[in-house]
């Protein structure tokens, strides 16, 4: 794990292609052409679970389950599911650069809902070989959706009565007569999988790595949270007591109200934690690098009071700490995880991080406090890190740049001498490709050189957010070779 390399984060959200939005198709196996060309060796991406209200990825209907919108069309025509003309006449989204995910909701859902019917009678026997090998997490998801749309798409706490937990006599007669729709859930996941699966072994053989995202809690409106109440906090009307988020701070007044239910630590260490062990297991089964989103959660956590309006009145909470990760460790031997240590770090986050051994994060765009020395600073990196331009959650180098503080400008123009002819952008993943850390990685934004209207999120907030996406014009054969020739340059 700890080689020397290089790659490029882009989510699969953010892949070309002709359906509205990045899929497991043709897209996805030209962006590892553009990788292997430009010599990189890892492919970051975000969670790839299915989202609900609000798109982002990291509040999923199921910690397991694969995102429908992923699905390749043109597999599903191919295969005689679909009409190409049919297809060809849904409006997914015209706009190249910008996915629309109401017209995916309304229009892509039903494309798939199309094509089960053409195909289950054919593929039962394969659905159904698929659906025992990954029962211990399916059959509660498939379930959980098929009842979700008998409820009018709603949260389940907000679902008719009989249906608050999964073991209730409504339930199982729910199962028995609407066999129909959990199998087309069945069917969305056994396609994301047999394409997802297929992409991953052509990176394999190239050597590109996937980095993916493992976000530290579930949403309220899940299947985990539905199906394993015993593993949350929830009161006797599950609803959850508390809530997760982030405390005030110099970037949000009122702190960051996430809004997911908090584990039941103490319960999930009377089971040896077999819940979390499962999820990394099945998480490095499908990536062979796994980030861990506020990985300083594990050793303290901002808990809200459920139904709290801001984050303010929160308190921390001491966290599992080392006995998870001795529980894991135990189970599945030394795994590859990249621990997300941004943000204020106590000692004892520190010490948790060096106890794992996992290499923590660096943010170049955080390194430019021109009142102060920065552990973000190129020449304060440890080997056993992940350097960044920037993540997800940050402005692009451009944007950045745009908006800093002029001290902190001419601190990071003076800091990486950067020349406006060659671009800020690649000043800045210079530092990152040139330092210590033994992997650097930038936002595919930053190697294109684009401002903020490419911004894939910001921070509490609700709309306009992961949307952004690229086009094959972007994975020109001159960007391949500067970036080949930079990764080489710097030894990566």
């Amino acid at each position: 794990m700890k080689k020397r390399s290089s790659g490029v984060l882009l989510h699969l959200s953010s892949l070309p292609g002709d359906y509205g939005i990045g899929d497991l198709g043709k897209g996805a196996y030209k962006f590892l052409d553009f990788l292997e060309k430009a010599g990189q060796k890892n492919w970051q991406i975000l969670p790839i679970g299915i989202t609900g209200y609000g798109d982002s990825p990291y509040q999923s209907f199921s910690a397991f389950a694969g995102n429908p919108y992923f699905i390749d069309l043109n597999e599903l025509i191919d295969a005689g599911y679909l009409d190409k003309k049919i297809v060809d006449g849904v409006d997914l989204g015209k706009n190249k650069h910008k996915i629309d995910y109401e017209k995916l909701y309304f229009n892509k859902m039903p494309l798939l809902r199309m094509a089960y019917d053409h195909a289950k009678e054919g593929l039962s026997h394969a659905l159904e070989q698929f659906y025992e090998s990954e029962k211990s997490w399916l059959e509660d998801f498939a379930l959980y959706m098929a009842i979700k749309a008998h409820n009018g798409n709603k949260s389940w706490i907000e679902w008719e009565k009989g249906f608050e937990n999964s073991k209730t006599p409504k339930v199982e007669a729910f199962k028995n007569s609407h066999k129909d729709e959990i199998n087309f859930w069945v069917f969305t996941q056994y396609f994301f999988f047999k394409q997802y699966d297929a992409l991953k072994a052509v990176a394999t053989e190239k050597g590109i790595r996937i980095i993916g995202d493992l976000p530290i809690y579930v949403a309220e409106d899940s299947a985990d949270v539905w199906s394993n109440p015993k593993f949350f906090k929830l009161g006797k009307n599950s609803k959850p007591t508390h809530v997760a988020g982030c405390p005030p701070d110099a970037f949000s007044q009122t702190g960051q109200l996430w809004g997911n239910p908090i584990y039941d630590w103490q319960y999930m260490s009377e089971q040896n934690y077999a819940w979390w062990v499962t999820r990394i297991e099945y998480s490095l089964r499908m990536l062979d690098v796994v980030r861990i989103d506020h990985f300083r959660g594990f050793e303290a956590y901002w808990e809200i009071p459920y139904g709290d309006p801001t984050a303010e009145n929160g308190t921390w909470v001491n966290g599992p700490g080392k006995e998870l990760f001795r529980a894991i460790k135990e189970a599945l031997g030394d795994v590859n995880i990249i621990a997300e240590d941004l943000g204020y770090l106590t000692d004892d986050v520190v010490e948790l991080r060096e106890y794992t051994g996992f290499p923590g994060m660096k943010v170049l765009e955080f390194a430019f406090d021109s009142r102060e020395e920065s552990d973000y600073l190129p020449h304060n990196y440890i080997e056993n890190c992940v350097a960044y331009t920037g993540t997800h959650d940050n402005e692009t180098v451009l944007g950045w740049m745009h908006n800093v503080a002029k001290a902190d400008f001419e601190f990071a123009i003076d800091y990486l001498k950067l020349d406006e002819d060659e671009g800020y952008n690649w000043g800045f993943m210079r530092g990152v490709w040139g330092s210590t850390a033994y992997l650097a990685i930038a936002q595919m934004q930053d190697f294109l050189g684009l401002d903020n209207k490419a911004r894939m999120n910001f921070p509490s907030t609700l709309g306009g957010n992961w949307v952004w996406r690229i086009t094959n014009h972007d994975l020109s054969p001159s960007l391949a070779k500067k970036m080949r020739h930079m990764t080489k340059l710097y030894g990566r």
